[in-house]
């Protein structure tokens, strides 16, 4: 077991790390592929230890270890290393024949010396993706590994330094008293994972240094039930995007919103995948995860106890070993305890609807989910629940791994996170920060430029207005009647306006009509 970092080597190592970047260490694209190479190779070496860690932390098969963790973790790293070069080009921007002469473009500087901070359900994907994306962006990088999660961080903590040069990045282990001494301290950017509660600290933090926060956390995700999708694929992909890792992932589905309708039948789908997954059950099962510690299990089984709602799958826990059985609850109000807070755990509360209007205000009622999902194949269906609903993604007929899906962010909106999004690309442009430039030329003072130049006469703004070259879009006819006396008399002038133009119009064409006559004559 790795020890914790001393608190008073903290700051040192900060100072260390800010040197080196401003050193212009990472400045080199070769040298940043060099290590999140080096990162790569780290994972791929030693897999078989992270595999072992995981089910140590977490009791997960290796099956879902490699599928959830480790090759969703190659991927980023991967996808950082072969996209480093085009991503960190300057962007141009649209031409303008104003500024062409200028060459504007936008510069992709790194923010400099950052901060991440990561939770213990995702223990590898959630530090060392984001990890290839700091690096990408040319930042050096403290992380800070989950101490729920000892095995797995106690082999990050190992093998960083073995792998990567310590003046890019270094590992603080610790608890509340070393995460506490890393927010104290000024960085250029912290990306924080984990609970809403946690993460009001450290934007509290950070915003005494005014230091740009990202925050993945979670939120209580609705799955609403078309009465007429298809149940059994549902049932099937529900229960996994449930029960994987036991229930403790951010996007996992919280509750269900199930129409009255079909909640007999469907509540038999379940059933039937819950005997299909474990057939000799969860307990014996080698393919059921537990929690995190004993505390987590301690709280699931507070919720099965307290619930109003009725088991029908479930509901054993044995704290010592972690254990918390799939647990499925109906007949819950939604103001059950099971409603108050996200679950984070192996139990999935049903509420019955009447349609799905009382669906999505049940979901309105509550902070902006992580993810809203949708069960149906009817195109009408699921965009009246996402156009009426906000949340970090809306997903239809899946579960959970649209994380793993190339060119999609990851991020939530309000109480489920802000300050950006992350996987590939997005990891990258977190760190880093869009530069403005601009490179003045003389000559462009004996064009209309000059004008900017007291002193200041009509003429010159007239020439700079008419070298601002925009177009304003057509007036909306509701301007017309705005009901204000000024806009009443602009409407009564336009109106008069077309009435002479008419009038002058019909005197022209009967004119024109006369000398016709008199030509025929």
């Amino acid at each position: 077991m790795v020890e914790p970092t001393a608190v008073d080597e903290i700051p040192k190592i900060r100072e260390e790390l800010q040197q080196s970047f401003l050193a212009g260490k990472m400045r080199p694209i070769s040298y940043r592929r060099e290590q999140i190479a080096k990162l790569a190779h780290m994972v791929s070496d030693h897999q078989e230890e992270f595999t072992q860690a995981m089910n140590a932390d977490l009791g997960r098969s290796a099956t879902e270890a490699d599928f959830l963790d480790i090759q969703p973790t190659l991927r980023e790293i991967s996808e950082a290393y072969h996209s480093v070069e085009k991503w960190s080009k300057p962007d141009r921007v649209p031409f303008s024949l104003n500024w062409f002469v200028m060459s504007p473009s936008i510069r992709k500087d790194p923010k400099g010396m950052v901060l991440i901070i990561s939770p213990f359900n995702f223990p590898m994907l959630l530090i060392l993706g984001p990890l290839a994306g700091a690096l990408a962006a040319g930042c050096t990088v403290v992380i800070k590994p989950s101490e729920l999660s000892p095995a797995i961080s106690g082999l990050i903590a190992k093998y960083i330094p073995q792998y990567l040069d310590r003046d890019v990045c270094r590992v603080v282990m610790g608890a509340v008293p070393e995460t506490t001494k890393l927010l104290e301290l000024p960085w250029d950017h912290i990306l924080y994972t984990g609970s809403g509660k946690v993460a009001k600290v450290v934007l509290s933090s950070a915003a005494k240094h005014l230091t740009s926060v990202t925050t993945e956390l979670g939120g209580k995700n609705p799955v609403v039930i078309d009465p007429k999708s298809d149940l059994k694929l549902a049932a099937r992909r529900i229960m996994w995007g449930k029960f994987a890792n036991c229930g403790q992932t951010c996007a996992a589905p919280d509750y269900l919103l199930v129409p009255q309708e079909i909640e007999e039948v469907f509540t038999k789908e379940l059933l039937d995948v819950h005997s299909t997954f474990y057939p000799e059950g969860p307990r014996k099962s080698d393919s059921y995860p537990r929690m995190a510690t004993k505390q987590h299990a301690l709280r699931m089984k507070k919720l099965i106890e307290e619930t109003n709602g009725k088991i029908i799958i479930g509901g054993e826990t044995e704290v010592e070993d972690r254990f918390i059985a799939p647990t499925i609850v109906k007949n819950i109000h939604p103001n059950d305890i099971l409603m108050e807070d996200e679950i984070f755990g192996p139990i999935l509360p049903i509420v019955t609807v009447k349609n799905v209007d009382e669906a999505i205000q049940i979901i309105n009622k509550r902070e902006h989910a992580l993810t809203v999902y949708v069960f149906s194949q009817d195109a009408t269906f699921r965009n009246k629940v996402f156009d009426n609903t906000r949340s970090g993604a809306a997903i239809a007929n899946e579960m959970v791994i649209y994380h793993a899906t190339d060119g999609l962010p990851f991020g939530g909106v309000g109480a489920s996170g802000s300050g950006g999004a992350t996987t590939g690309k997005y990891n990258f442009d977190i760190f880093t920060h869009s530069r403005a430039t601009l490179v003045g030329r003389g000559f462009v003072d004996t064009l209309v430029l000059s004008g900017r130049y007291p002193p200041h006469t009509p003429e010159k703004t007239k020439a700079l207005r008419a070298a601002a070259r925009y177009s304003l879009p057509p007036r909306p006819r509701s301007l017309f009647a705005s009901g204000n006396a000024s806009g009443s008399r602009w409407g009564l002038w336009f109106v008069l306006a077309l009435v002479a133009a008419a009038a002058s119009a019909a005197a022209r064409l009967t004119n024109f009509r006369s000398l016709l006559l008199g030509a025929a004559k």
